[in-house]
């Protein structure tokens, strides 16, 4: 079995932002070489997540606001009492999730028609990783 491993880094702009990956997790399994296996995608950050789903814009504010209703942001969390203000961030990432896997056929990421992959982040402006590791012959 071959393996190729890569990190992705980020620093958004926003404290919430969605970064779509699918372009560059693609690049990846090119340049892995691998035909047939698997790529995992994972953030690397306990307030960031990755998921698959239809790159629409009015599909990213359903989940946004989806989230939010789930996980507000506000004062009133416990582990805010560490001195933190992002107890929402975490939540939204369990949410969410921090890793998906996606299947490599023939050399390329077998996606179905609309998916694409996205990294949330839910606390951002400073910096954070995503792991890409491409598994398989």
């Amino acid at each position: 079995m071959k393996t190729l491993t890569e990190y992705l880094w980020f620093e958004t702009k926003q404290r919430r932002e969605l970064v779509r990956l699918t372009d560059t997790v693609a690049s990846l399994v090119r340049k892995s070489g691998i035909q047939e296996g698997m790529v995992l995608v994972s953030a690397m950050h306990i307030t960031a997540g990755v998921f698959v789903n239809d790159d629409e814009s009015g599909l990213h504010e359903d989940i946004w606001e989806w989230l939010q209703k789930l996980a507000p942001f506000g004062p009133d969390y416990r582990h805010h009492g560490t001195g933190e203000d992002n107890g929402d961030a975490h939540l939204k990432s369990m949410l969410v999730h921090h890793q998906v896997i996606i299947p490599v056929t023939a050399g390329k990421l077998d996606l179905g028609p609309w998916q694409q992959v996205f990294y949330a982040e839910f606390d951002g402006q400073r910096r954070k990783r995503v792991i890409v590791k491409v598994m398989g012959e």
